[in-house]
């Protein structure tokens, strides 16, 4: 049944679950959830609620001050669209403390502050995609950027809360392009190591936490290009993201056997778990392989039988400036019953956030 402002696919009686959406919330994307708290964003303004409290309030945070420029672009959709605006990524610590990356710089937040501080400045790209966080305080990102030299990529850390950082791990030159993601698993106790793009560029690592040891657990193909992991008690499930084949959700699970669960419909790079339930966006990108203009998200209850949830249509505006279509998923640890989706480039639901209600049968 077709909804305004986006589509859940029609609840079949042959479906164990369905989704329900409770909340929308326009000019807003989701970045992390912290158990039944969500953080967002709107352009340079942080903002959290308490969702399934009735109404949901966003409340102010914290901000950043950019420069006067992002500032005025960030104001308008397009405009933000174009110049890449806002928070792309949160992290929090159990002390409270935030770190975010915002383009050009990674920014820190004392519980006690209410503006965040660039604690660094980004020298190659513009920002990570995600930031990850330990229980005991460590923070890590890796740097994303175009690299065509494939020169030194290094992984960055903070044992102070995001005040200062230090390479912790550097890429040899020619090994990858970039990292695309370090994920904490908490049932391994280690991270998660992701990398990028081309032949044996295209790496899924195991390290230790703090990062001493890193090791190659999948490398050499395409499909093990992933942007997108979640850990679980039975396994790690990533979505493979390349434009040059068919992509699939697959689970690695802990004795290292590699498992294809599922077709997906284009490129994927956000993941999220809800309850025991875990989802998997696409994305749509030019592509001679994935030729889908459809924006979805795929989900499971079992792990095992995987349903297209919800879907849009790619907005008419050029993806090579005004961004893939896409729908966001958020990090972090969700204790609630509902997913959280941001939806970028799609024609109706344009930077646009909206709650739903996993309801099983």
């Amino acid at each position: 049944m077709a909804e305004e402002n986006g589509a859940a696919l029609s609840h079949s009686a042959k479906s164990p679950y369905w989704l329900s959406r409770i909340a929308t919330f326009p000019g807003l994307r989701v970045l992390l959830w912290s158990d039944n708290f969500l953080h967002a964003s709107r352009g340079y303004e942080l903002l959290r609620a308490e969702i399934g409290a009735s109404p949901i309030e966003w409340k102010h945070i914290a901000q950043y001050n950019p420069h006067w420029r992002r500032n005025a672009s960030s104001s308008l959709r397009l405009t933000s669209r174009l110049f890449r605006d806002g928070f792309h990524a949160l992290a929090k610590l159990a002390t409270g403390h935030l770190v975010g990356a915002v383009p050009g710089a990674i920014v820190s937040l004392n519980p006690d502050e209410r503006v965040f501080r660039i604690s660094h400045r980004i020298l190659r790209g513009t920002r990570p995609l995600h930031i990850a966080a330990t229980p005991d305080g460590h923070l890590y990102w890796g740097e994303y950027f175009d690299n065509p030299g494939r020169d030194q990529v290094h992984i960055y850390a903070s044992n102070d809360r995001g005040s200062t950082w230090n390479v912790a791990y550097t890429f040899p030159k020619g090994a990858i392009r970039h990292v695309h993601n370090i994920v904490h698993d908490p049932w391994q106790l280690c991270l998660w190591v992701l990398t990028g793009d081309s032949g044996s560029e295209c790496r899924i690592l195991r390290a230790s936490l703090d990062l001493t040891n890193v090791e190659p657990v999948l490398s050499g193909n395409q499909q093990v290009r992933a942007v997108a992991a979640v850990p679980a008690e039975d396994g790690l499930y990533f979505s493979s993201d390349t434009p040059i084949e068919k992509n699939f959700i697959y689970r690695l699970d802990r004795d290292g056997n590699l498992c294809k669960l599922a077709e997906l419909s284009s490129s994927s790079i956000y993941g999220c778990r809800v309850g025991n339930a875990l989802f998997f966006s696409t994305m749509v990108e030019p592509s001679q392989v994935n030729l889908d203009r459809t924006v979805s998200v795929y989900g499971s209850l079992d792990r095992i039988r995987w349903l297209r949830k919800l879907e849009w249509k790619k907005d008419r505006w050029p993806m090579r400036f005004f961004q893939y279509g896409n729908a966001i998923l958020p990090d972090g640890k969700n204790t609630t019953e509902f997913l959280a989706v941001t939806t970028i480039a799609v024609h109706p639901g344009d930077m646009e956030t909206s709650i739903w209600r996993v309801v099983t049968e």
